[in-house]
């Protein structure tokens, strides 16, 4: 196993996941729940499905599409949905 790639993985998603929306949506439920395992349990299946089908559609598309294209194109949508949403929040 490669332990450096798994504690970048590891670094990378748990910084991005802080104070996103799905934490947030989970701390609410949380808040309102009396069965706090369920919660957490709940939350941590989906994030645990969710990271399997992006593996298998980052393997399958990996073989289609080098690498480097695949992280130019989604560096691309990032900004473009960065610029989307200030632009698409300016008239309000």
């Amino acid at each position: 196993m490669d332990f450096k790639m798994m504690l970048t993985t590891f670094g990378m998603i748990f910084l991005s996941e802080l104070g996103d929306k799905t934490q947030m949506a989970t701390f609410a439920f949380a808040a309102e729940s009396k069965t706090r395992l369920a919660v957490f349990l709940g939350a941590a299946g989906a994030l645990v499905l969710t990271s399997l089908l992006a593996v298998v559609f980052g393997s399958a598309v990996s073989r289609l599409i080098p690498a480097n294209y695949i992280e130019v194109g989604a560096g691309a949508l990032f900004v473009l949905l960065g610029l989307w949403i200030i632009l698409s929040q300016g008239g309000k």
